[in-house]
């Protein structure tokens, strides 16, 4: 029997090796020796990795919930944002912040803010004109500061692509053009063939800014009177939001081109979202104001404000921005990325700045806006007394027919849901001892009277109003019944005005009735300037200028103003300069 070998396999394993093969052991050590040393530094450097990661987006404390408020436009850019942001874990106090981005009209907002009921921490609206007229209200004084801008959009001109062609010649893409077009006491430029459209700029603020950018060239151009001619035209031309306008652009009605304004971005998305049927961004050469996307941090909570800033932050990103310039929007300093392509219609350049208005120019338009739109509530006083039969020189015809012109071209400015009414005035016209004769009583121009319409009832009795050959002018009479009269049934939701249409021959009464000192004296008796009702007066004649200062002291006591007409087309100025006085009243000439 042999000896048992100590080199055979002892329980699996080789008790001895031979030299070679422990040459061969050795070499494997040294490799393994740095290899296990990598694994440990990898390990090392993931655990601090970990440690580290978990240090900056420790969510151990649970969510912190930001809520951010959004108007509607840039809403869904913010969310995509927001949707990233999530997904990265930002962490405050050891508390995973989670943004959520809601949409809601920036005038909702605001009101909402202003009452201490908005349901948010973060306010994007759409312009910091809107957010600075609300810190600038009694209501909204407690509102922050914005804390920057998200992005921005210039305010342009619209129209559809296939109508631009027919625009060269009508319309320069300009602010003043516009108010061109749109003047309602213009009917021969060009809104015979434009018709503008506008967004509420009570609702919308690129409305706001486009009557802001307007008012400014209107100003520059000392074309006042135009500009209220434009507002009061552009107030019965109104489209809800941005969407309806631009989609209106497309839409064939009539032969005039309609031309709107909207937001550079609002023309993108409505591109992108009805691509069968474009518009064209028109920019205004005098330059124009943008909607600059205001990020206001309104949340008490100083955990919350933390994460706000924070998210503030991730917004100033170039992947953020990026975001929203492919959205429409423009970066805060005015670049523009692909989706504002030459090609796509669009100017990428930074298109010119006009001066941003202050507060008081701001709070002053919303108030102008205001006036303007308040109902007309109009009583007219025609004079019929026998001069009117005298014929007008250098014309072929008489004093009543050219103050009937006269009221028909005045009475044409107002819309259609005015309230107005007609009486007559001479002397013993309605009995003996009444001077005036009621026609038409006040209401509105769309409500049936007598089984026609009043608004066919009116152009029905200017036609058929002669003069009483021997009729007098009892006009003093007139003015303190019809005063009263408006007095006694006046609306506060409306403008309440006395309008006075003669020949200038002032109050001419042989039975003596209200004397002039008696009449000036009943008005600034009665008149109240907190219910205020304006006495407008237009003479036409060659006995007017006479009677001028009587006519200046009965407007003058009701805040009013008279006018003496050469031309019967001057009524259109007079009654423009009349709406002006609307916008100041009852202060005019404090």
């Amino acid at each position: 029997m042999g000896r048992h070998r100590t080199d055979e396999l002892d329980g699996g394993y080789r008790a001895q090796e031979p030299p070679s093969r422990r040459k061969s052991v050795s070499g494997r050590g040294r490799v393994l020796v740095p290899l296990a040393g990598a694994v440990a530094l990898a390990v090392l450097l993931g655990v601090a990795a970990f440690v580290i990661f978990n240090r900056e987006h420790d969510c151990s404390a649970g969510k912190l919930p930001l809520r951010v408020v959004a108007t509607p436009d840039i809403q869904p850019a913010l969310n995509k944002v927001a949707t990233n942001y999530n997904k990265a874990m930002h962490s405050i106090d050891s508390k995973c912040v989670e943004v959520t981005v809601t949409r809601e009209g920036a005038a909702k907002t605001a009101n909402g803010l202003a009452a201490g009921k908005a349901n948010a921490d973060v306010w994007v609206a759409d312009s910091s004109l809107l957010v600075g007229n609300v810190r600038n209200s009694p209501a909204g004084a407690a509102l922050p500061q914005p804390a920057g801008s998200v992005a921005v959009s210039p305010v342009v001109l619209a129209t559809a692509k296939s109508s631009a062609a027919k625009l060269s010649g009508s319309l320069t893409p300009s602010w003043a053009g516009m108010i061109a077009a749109a003047n309602v006491a213009n009917p021969d430029g060009p809104g015979k063939k434009v018709r503008v459209l506008a967004l509420d700029p009570q609702k919308n603020s690129a409305g706001l800014a486009a009557l802001l950018a307007a008012a400014s060239s209107a100003k520059e151009a000392g074309q006042n009177k135009a500009l209220v001619g434009a507002l009061k035209e552009i107030s019965g031309q109104l489209a809800s939001d941005p969407s309806a306008l631009l989609a209106s652009l497309t839409v064939k009605s009539g032969s005039r081109v309609p031309v709107g304004v909207a937001s550079e971005q609002a023309v993108y998305a409505h591109n992108a979202k009805k691509p069968e049927a474009p518009v064209v961004a028109l920019y205004p050469k005098e330059g124009t104001l943008s909607l600059d996307y205001p990020l206001t941090i309104v949340t008490k909570d100083p955990g919350v404000q933390k994460a706000a800033a924070d998210f503030k932050q991730d917004l100033e990103t170039d992947s953020a921005r990026k975001t929203l310039r492919d959205a429409g929007f423009r970066s805060p300093d005015g670049k523009a990325g692909d989706a504002l392509s030459k090609e796509k219609g669009f100017v990428p350049a930074k298109p010119e700045a006009l001066p941003r208005p202050d507060a008081k120019t701001v709070a002053s338009m919303v108030q102008t806006w205001s006036r303007l739109n308040l109902g007309t509530r109009l009583l007219t006083l025609l004079d019929v007394s026998g001069t009117m039969g005298l014929p007008v020189p250098n014309t072929n015809m008489t004093r009543m027919q050219a103050i009937n012109k006269i009221a028909m071209e005045g009475l044409g400015l107002f819309p259609a849901d005015s309230e107005i009414g007609l009486w007559t005035f001479s002397t013993h016209l309605d009995g003996q001892g009444k001077d005036w004769k009621e026609l038409v009583s006040v209401g509105p121009l769309t409500e049936s009277t007598d089984g026609v319409l009043r608004k066919q009832a009116l152009v029905k009795e200017f036609g058929l109003i002669q003069a009483k050959p021997t009729g007098d002018t009892g006009l003093n009479d007139t003015i303190k019944a019809a005063y009263a009269e408006l007095t006694k049934t006046y609306q506060e939701d409306k403008i309440n005005t006395l309008l006075i249409l003669t020949d200038g021959a002032g109050n001419d009464d042989p039975d003596g009735g209200v004397a002039n000192a008696q009449i000036l004296q009943y008005l600034k008796k009665t008149y109240n300037p907190k219910r205020p009702i304006s006495i407008l007066l237009i003479a036409f004649g060659p006995e007017a200028e006479a009677g001028r200062k009587q006519m200046d002291a009965l407007a003058k006591t009701t805040g009013g103003e008279a006018y003496i007409a050469k031309d019967v087309l001057q009524v259109r100025d007079f009654f423009l300069q009349g709406m002006e006085r609307r916008l100041c009243a009852p202060d005019c000439d404090g």
